[in-house]
């Protein structure tokens, strides 16, 4: 008989096995009450991420198939590096790593055409910033001055990168600010960043569906590599590629 029941959850120790997610809704495995950084720093330590509609309980999931990007496999199309080209010669334009955290998640919580509303609400923002001061959530940014174009954010345990959200106020400044960060993360060794679900979008960049097991795997391999040095700086684009 198919499941069609979650646990609730008390304490973030209570995360049952992913294998228990559901089949519909695809991957749904627990609910809360709660999100803190303690609730995050543990669900992505066992893969698992939270998603949920304003005015919903926290859902928490653990999706199969999982898409994932292989730093290796990263494709830098001929537009994408026609925009990199474009931000290297505007003056003040600079991807920065960690140095406006809460304001990447702040545009990336802002109304987007077609759609009703967003999931990153100010208990999320709260969430994850908290995570951030602990060194384990953080943002990469592209600037134009002193204004915030484009950006994103994501988790990192180990050598392990959760990708979470990314905007964009002009066209391809988030692109241009991610394909710096993947090549840089590249050159850190790292492997692997997860990308939650497939997307087109994604997809387009060289990303691909893998299984929970194959998934599961390639987490427990990069948590425990070293730490990367996550110090706040500028991402400069230093490859041939473009």
């Amino acid at each position: 008989m198919t499941k069609t029941t979650i646990p609730w959850l008390d304490s973030p120790s209570e995360f049952p096995s992913t294998t228990q997610a559901l089949e519909y809704p695809p991957g749904l495995l627990a609910a809360s009450m709660e999100i803190n950084a303690d609730w995050l720093e543990t669900s992505y330590a066992h893969g698992i991420f939270p998603w949920y509609s304003h005015g919903e309980p926290v859902l928490w999931w653990s999706t199969s198939p999982r898409a994932v990007l292989y730093t290796a496999e990263f494709k830098l199309h001929r537009s994408l590096a026609k925009a990199i080209r474009k931000m290297q010669a505007t003056p003040g334009s600079a991807i920065h790593l960690n140095t406006a955290f809460e304001k990447v998640m702040r545009a990336c919580a802002a109304p987007r055409p077609g759609q009703d509303g967003t999931w990153i609400t100010e208990e999320v923002i709260a969430a994850y910033t908290a995570l951030h001061q602990r060194g384990l959530a953080h943002s990469v940014e592209h600037w134009q001055g002193d204004q915030l174009i484009g950006g994103l954010y994501c988790v990192a345990l180990g050598k392990m990168v959760y990708g979470e959200s990314m905007f964009a106020t002009q066209t391809d400044a988030s692109k241009v600010a991610f394909a710096h960060f993947v090549y840089w993360l590249k050159s850190q060794n790292v492997h692997i960043i997860d990308c939650q679900q497939a997307t087109g979008h994604l997809m387009s960049m060289g990303a691909r569906t893998v299984s929970r097991k194959v998934f599961e795997t390639e987490m427990a391999n990069s948590i425990v590599q070293p730490t990367l040095n996550w110090e706040p700086r500028e991402l400069k684009w230093t490859y041939d590629q473009t």
